[in-house]
């Protein structure tokens, strides 16, 4: 027999048989809009918005970067997925667009048949917690580009608003007061610092078991990311006015939170009106890391940020604990400073 493709590394009836075992998972999360099957070359989605007077779709895109290792490290990849949509839905709702449909693209050095399906089941679930369709997504090897058991996740999502409903921050002004919405822990930023902390340097394993946290490291570190939408879009709903949001990734409070100020202001955060958890204590104390660093690289405990009118705070801290949030008065704004953020 001659050359076949299997041989240069790539399972073509091993990605068959994974389609086959994704396709209930995946059919899953379909909404009345989602109008093909999967396997086709595109998805098909309406686009027909009645009820809104000037629609306007949000793209975003993202990945969950180097915590994929932890999975990996864990032998647990069923939360991964999560984090992969939780970074995409979260970053378009900050535009106040309610998220429609979500893509995936995997890459791996070797299709590993079981890993691949607890992916795609975390995808499923990152979208049914966001309400949107899991419309479709790619598996490819990468044979001799990557290790057998190393892949990579990037994630793809659209969402819809209406025009004159659209969040830009433009409105913020001295006086607006900043309410902060809890993560669950790292979320999926600052992992390359991490990974070097505790593994290279540390020389812990993902069994470690450290003070002050209630499970071992590998667990503590895997926590996937929480998705705000349901959340955000139920104030909006109800017809608070939110001016302005944050979604905490890279770049942690100094760098995400003057995103959305207007040039002539600033934000004062107080640390002490919410419990930053643990984990960020550990991984400050044990790397020596300066305050500076840690809000710079981490979300430091939270997750989304919402900018709204003083009179309004009541309001969204009660709508917001209804929907499930531990919402926490964290912040106002101020006339223009040296610094954008300040954090005392």
């Amino acid at each position: 027999m001659g050359l076949t493709y299997k041989d240069s590394g790539v399972d073509v009836d091993g990605g068959n048989s994974f389609v086959k075992r994704i396709a209930p998972i995946v059919r899953a999360t379909f909404s009345e809009r989602v109008i093909t099957d999967i396997g086709g070359f595109g998805a098909l989605f309406s686009a027909a918005f009645p009820e809104y007077e000037e629609p306007v779709l949000v793209s975003g895109t993202d990945g969950v970067g180097t915590k994929l290792k932890i999975a990996q490290l864990t032998g647990r990849h069923d939360t991964i997925g999560i984090d992969a949509v939780a970074m995409c839905v979260n970053d378009i709702v900050v535009s106040g667009a309610r998220p429609l449909f979500f893509l995936d693209y995997i890459a791996c050095g070797r299709l590993v048949e079981d890993v691949m399906v607890d992916i795609v089941r975390g995808l499923a679930e990152g979208c049914r917690q966001s309400d949107c369709s899991l419309v479709g997504g790619e598996t490819a090897e990468h044979p001799n580009v990557m290790e057998p058991n190393d892949y990579d996740i990037a994630g793809f999502s659209v969402g819809i608003v209406d025009r004159k409903k659209i969040i830009n921050g433009a409105c913020i002004a001295p006086g607006d007061l900043v309410i902060g919405l809890p993560s669950s822990g790292l979320h999926s930023n600052g992992f390359s610092l991490v990974r070097k902390l505790f593994f290279d340097i540390k020389k812990f394993g993902v069994d470690k078991k450290l003070e002050d946290l209630d499970r071992p490291l590998g667990e503590a570190l895997l926590v996937p990311t929480v998705i705000y939408t349901r959340s955000i879009l139920a104030c909006l709903a109800s017809g608070i006015d939110i001016k302005g949001l944050v979604h905490i990734t890279g770049g942690g409070f100094y760098e995400n939170i003057p995103r959305v100020l207007p040039d002539t202001t600033a934000v004062e955060i107080e640390k002490s009106s919410y419990e930053i958890p643990p984990l960020f204590s550990i991984i400050q104390k044990e790397g020596s890391i300066e305050e500076r660093e840690m809000f710079t690289t981490f979300n430091m405990g939270i997750g989304m940020m919402l900018f709204i009118n003083a009179q309004d705070a009541d309001r969204t801290i009660t709508r917001l604990t209804q929907e499930g949030q531990h919402p926490r008065l964290i912040g106002r704004v101020i006339p223009l400073q040296k610094e954008r953020v300040i954090i005392g």
